[in-house]
């Protein structure tokens, strides 16, 4: 099918929402089975979490200036703009109806011991925000207006597939990107987000997993997804080049680390105790993950760079992610200490250079989220919540989780790459490629921006 075609598809399907939209029949009544009355809202609570949702939508901005910096000077462009038309695709899909397989009652389930656990939620119970108003939902979200927690979760939606790009950065076609982004959030990262963050979902429900805010649902399937786009993808013509602008790095890093307050602080859904200490293990974890992977390279012989600090940030922070409000800030300065090391070393393992994850998503994103999961699981307070705290079983647990979400987000993401590469192409042309995506993709340079 012709590359056109599909854009008029593209339109067609926007059209058709827009359109599905307007005339969807909206239930605005008041349900006492399912909401609070609205008198029931906190003020202080609503007002973090509008403060919390504008600092996490900033995390994506951030992050297209902190892979813009890192391409070579034909790809600033084109990478950036594939972080940040998530913005809009992810939230077209989110109101239409990703937010209801997301935290919709479930709907496909399985039993175990005698309960049923959730896998995906209802398609249709919250579709283009059905339901989803003033009211504060009884056990999501009991003191903020369910609409705020929508809009809040919208956000980590909107960045988990922008974070995949850094691995198939300068290679692929811009269709063919919309198309997967769009798969992926409809059938990977809703159904995780439903099993870990549902009342009633699987992994957090029967296994107990433990994620704060997104270290798992979030990081791990994002890097995950990456390694999976880097293999199947395969590696660029021309693998080594020069950053073009560390500066935008450095800027994109400001940014990432400012919203991620509101990432993790405000996954508390409150303005309480919880809330600051997530906010403080924030801190003390990005510091000592930034510290560490420069002081580690420098004993490696490597020379310290602005670069390595950024990436030694970034790790912290998604190390602490999982585990911001269960852990002290003492511990939390170990979460960004170990898991720099860790994600420098793979970093620098040879036969990840040779895959060629352009941005080393999996060795940042990837393996931060798998040992936030795993320290979360030695770590988190509370009797019975953590190997440290008596919790074996929720340890175990954890590391079965740990594989189940690993080995289904890597076979999931493989065939959605393959599906996507069957309707569209993946790769560029070798002269596109050669000539850079901004121009082959978009027609615009770096060049004449400045």
């Amino acid at each position: 099918m012709n590359v056109n075609i599909k854009w008029h598809i593209a339109f067609a399907i926007i059209c058709i929402i827009s359109i599905i939209g307007l005339f969807w029949e909206q239930d605005t009544s008041f349900n006492n089975l399912l909401f609070n009355a609205i008198d029931s809202i906190d003020k202080a609570d609503t007002a973090w979490l509008l403060t919390s949702s504008c600092l996490v939508l900033l995390m994506t901005p951030g992050l297209s200036f902190f892979y813009g910096g890192m391409v070579g000077s034909k790809n600033v462009i084109s990478t950036m703009l594939q972080s940040f038309i998530c913005l809009g695709v992810i939230s077209l899909i989110w109101i239409a109806f990703g937010f209801s397989l997301a935290f919709g009652d479930s709907s496909l389930t399985v039993n175990l011991d005698g309960n049923t656990y959730g896998l995906i939620g209802n398609f249709s119970q919250y579709a283009f925000f059905d339901q989803v108003g003033l009211y504060p939902h009884k056990v999501i979200a009991s003191s903020i207006p369910f609409a705020l927690f929508a809009m809040f979760q919208m956000k980590f939606a909107i960045i988990t597939p922008a974070l995949i790009t850094g691995s198939f950065a300068e290679r692929v076609r811009f269709v063919s990107y919309l198309l997967f982004i769009c798969l992926f959030s409809i059938i990977i990262y809703t159904p995780l987000c439903h099993a870990v963050w549902h009342p009633n979902g699987l992994l957090g429900g029967y296994f107990g997993v433990k994620d704060f805010a997104g270290g798992t649902v979030v990081h791990m399937s994002a890097g995950i997804a990456a390694l999976a786009g880097a293999l199947y993808i395969g590696k660029r013509k021309k693998v080594h080049h020069t950053p073009t602008n560390i500066p935008f790095v450095l800027l994109g890093t400001g940014m990432l680390w400012f919203g991620w307050f509101g990432f993790n602080a405000g996954s508390a859904l409150a303005a309480d105790g919880t809330s600051a200490m997530a906010f403080a293990t924030t801190t003390a974890a990005s510091a000592a993950g930034m510290i560490t992977w420069i002081f580690f390279d420098r004993v490696n012989g490597r020379k310290v760079s602005a670069l390595g600090a950024c990436i030694g940030t970034v790790v912290g922070l998604v190390a602490i992610t999982p585990a911001a409000g269960f852990v002290s800030i003492s511990e939390s300065i170990f979460f960004g200490f170990i898991t720099s090391i860790v994600s420098n070393i793979f970093m620098n393992l040879s036969f990840l250079k040779k895959i060629d994850d352009s941005l080393d998503v999996f060795a940042c994103h990837g393996i931060g989220g798998i040992m936030g999961m795993i320290l979360t699981a030695i770590f988190a307070h509370g009797e019975n919540a953590s190997l440290l705290h008596g919790g074996w079983n929720v340890f175990g647990h954890h590391m079965i989780a740990l594989a189940i979400v690993f080995l289904l987000t890597f076979i999931g993401s493989i065939l959605l790459f393959k599906i996507t590469d069957i309707i569209i192409p993946l790769r560029v042309s070798q002269k596109s490629e050669e000539v850079g995506l901004d121009i082959s993709q978009h027609n615009e340079s770096i060049s004449n921006s400045f």
